[in-house]
């Protein structure tokens, strides 16, 4: 049950990160993320990659808090399809964890799936930087949050190298754009 409810405040986080373009909905959506994704790393393989998972999306997140648009900025005008793309990918994912690849471990196939989706549309739709590199932060920790699925729960390198990934990408500096 606890695993059900990770995989909800993943997508809870990831639905805050996809419709909000303020650094404070950012922030709060990339800390909600990170909890859901910790939990699911801790039931799945261990402290060590729950720590990684933990300590790379929160400094993702606290460095969203300090860089951004200023404010919440959640559903702004215009973001309906954004709001529907997250309750669609949400149905989606469910059906697809629970129904048709069933078994255990359907809570963390649902949150990998759902936050790669969720977070790709996400990287696709936004020209604004500091959007883009928090939803390339939630890629990583998806990504690294994965290797749970395989036959080895056990290997950590890449919980931290998802986590490292996403403590670094939110640091690149911003791109200029310059017309001829």
């Amino acid at each position: 049950m606890i695993a059900v409810g990770a995989a909800a405040l993943a997508w809870l986080g990831t639905s805050l990160v996809v419709s909000s373009d303020g650094r404070r909905g950012l922030a709060a959506g990339t800390a909600i993320v990170t909890l859901g994704m910790a939990i699911l790393a801790l039931e799945s393989s261990g402290i060590v990659a729950a720590s990684a998972i933990a300590i790379g999306g929160g400094v993702a997140a606290a460095r969203r808090l300090a860089s951004g648009a200023v404010g919440w900025d959640i559903l702004p005008p215009g973001s309906t399809p954004r709001l529907v793309l997250c309750i669609a990918a949400a149905i989606l994912a469910f059906w697809v964890a629970a129904g048709v690849a069933s078994g255990p471990g359907a809570p963390l196939r649902f949150s990998v799936m759902l936050v790669i989706g969720l977070a790709g549309a996400r990287v696709l739709a936004s020209g604004d930087t500091p959007v883009l590199l928090t939803a390339a932060a939630l890629l990583a920790l998806a990504v690294g949050l994965g290797a749970g699925l395989s036959l080895d729960p056990t290997t950590l390198w890449p919980y931290v190298a998802g986590g490292l990934v996403a403590a670094v990408v939110v640091w690149l500096p911003p791109r200029s754009v310059r017309a001829a």
